[in-house]
């Protein structure tokens, strides 16, 4: 098994009773602590001469680790375990989002225009003039998650139900981050075809599409039919979103190395959808030397099992991961926890950068390589450098909205990472520090800013 640092996603709140007298407490906290928990906040309920009821926040590293924190503290003399809520769970109970009216409806005039009979002259206006849709409904701000739930974070195939949790996650994150409406829409068909029309018949509602966890190789096609058939933004954030955010972060950090991008030697591990969107926006940045890796290896010319989107970026090279990194300047993972160690590492060119971006555990720990790296970089939020899609599609959609852009092209792509990398002043620039956080406030305008520009300068802006 791998081991993980404490985290957030495996938070517990722990309720205790604890006799009120010196060192009761510490025993608790000792307790976590052997079980290599990480405490968090604490939490006075009640008190009494006698006895202390207190709230305690655990982080873990998996539910199991979660389970033998609780099997220490119960095993405390005089430690009563009142009650245990699993955070995470908690904050799902409900859903996360809702749907709320914009306009009071107070009185008989409220309603005689929000709904019938006056409603009836909007429906004629926008019957008439199309265009009127997006000025008179929510259409200009509002966005389709879609799903099929084939290809959930790093859990797999768990079908629509299962990734509802997480495409209501990409709701609230649009709405926090960009103002945007989004709503989910998790599909009960993996046929490709069958998504391809559903989405278009429900086109109508919406001013733009995010597509999330469509598995490869269904996923690619999918967006293909998309963006030639229907006439608003069609964006994949396991996608383009990943490689943007990855882009910037590899802008910035060749800069620490003072290496030039058209010159490095580039291993991406996993070719699945985020690893080959990410493989086609570094070349058009300007890498030229780039070998992709999957479970079997190096993709290779020699090899008769890869399918198109492989075969792009087929090499006539074989070989493993391992034999891949030797002398290379960059690894770049989107892959599996663990697959990569430290000689492998420590085989690549001289001050190497490693960006490993599988989640919740990363490709190799970063405290296992810090002083093997010029720059380390992961998805997690609990080191520096998190590379993330939030980065990207918050703002991505944002600008699309707002100019009404019929498309999303690789060169608003490319203005998106660089503009988050300007975000970060070279004053600020160093091996901790190549990527802006996901809260900082200047990321959706300034990433929504450059979508605009490109789409005006392509001719795709609507207005």
């Amino acid at each position: 098994m791998i081991d993980s640092t404490p985290n957030p996603s495996f938070s517990l709140t722990l309720r205790l009773q604890i006799p009120n007298r010196v060192g009761m407490l510490a025993s608790v906290t000792q307790a976590i602590a052997s079980c290599g928990g990480t405490l968090g906040q604490i939490d006075l309920v009640e008190r009494t001469r006698s006895q202390a009821i207190r709230d305690l926040s655990v982080d873990a590293s998996s539910t199991a680790q979660a389970e033998a924190i609780v099997q220490a503290v119960r095993a405390l003399p005089e430690i009563e375990v009142i009650n245990v809520y699993d955070r995470t769970f908690n904050l799902h109970r409900g859903g996360k989002i809702s749907v709320s009216s914009r306009i009071p409806l107070k009185s008989q005039d409220d309603l005689a225009m929000a709904y019938t009979p006056g409603v009836g002259r909007v429906c004629l206006e926008i019957a008439r003039d199309p265009e009127q849709v997006y000025s008179l409904t929510i259409k200009q701000n509002t966005v389709a998650i879609v799903t099929d739930g084939s290809a959930v974070l790093e859990l797999g195939n768990l079908g629509a139900a299962g990734a509802l949790p997480v495409m209501e996650g990409k709701a609230t994150i649009f709405k926090e981050f960009a103002g945007i409406n989004a709503f989910p829409i998790c599909l009960a068909t993996q046929d490709t075809e069958a998504i391809i029309a559903t989405v278009k018949k429900i086109a109508p509602v919406f001013g733009g599409i995010d597509l999330e966890d469509i598995a490869a190789p269904h996923c690619f096609e999918i967006e293909r039919r998309l963006r030639q058939e229907l006439d608003i933004p069609v964006f994949h954030g396991n996608q383009q979103g990943t490689a943007i955010a990855t882009l910037a972060a590899l802008t910035n950090a060749l800069k620490l190395v003072n290496k030039s991008i058209t010159e490095v030697r580039i291993v991406i591990n996993g070719a699945g959808a985020a690893g080959v969107a990410i493989a086609r926006l570094l070349k058009k940045a300007g890498a030229a030397h780039i070998l992709m890796c999957d479970s079997k290896g190096i993709l290779s010319t020699q090899r008769q099992d890869l399918p198109a989107q492989k075969q792009e970026f087929a090499v006539s090279q074989m070989g493993t991961l391992a034999g891949a990194l030797v002398g290379t300047d960059i690894f770049i993972g989107v892959s599996a926890p663990g697959i990569l160690t430290r000689d492998m590492v420590r085989s690549m060119a001289k001050n190497p950068i490693v960006m490993a971006m599988a989640n919740p555990i990363p490709e190799i720990q970063p405290e296992l390589v810090n002083n093997d790296v010029a720059v380390i970089a992961t998805g997690r939020s609990d080191y520096s450098n998190q590379i993330d899609s939030i980065l990207a599609f918050p703002g991505v959609f944002r600008g699309a909205l707002d100019c009404r852009a019929t498309t999303i092209t690789t060169m608003m792509c490319l203005e998106a990472a660089q503009a988050i990398a300007s975000l970060v002043a070279p004053t600020e620039l160093n091996r901790e520090h190549i990527i802006p956080s996901i809260f900082d406030a200047r990321v959706v305008p300034t990433v929504a800013a450059a979508v605009q520009r490109a789409a005006r300068q392509e001719g795709i802006a609507r207005c």
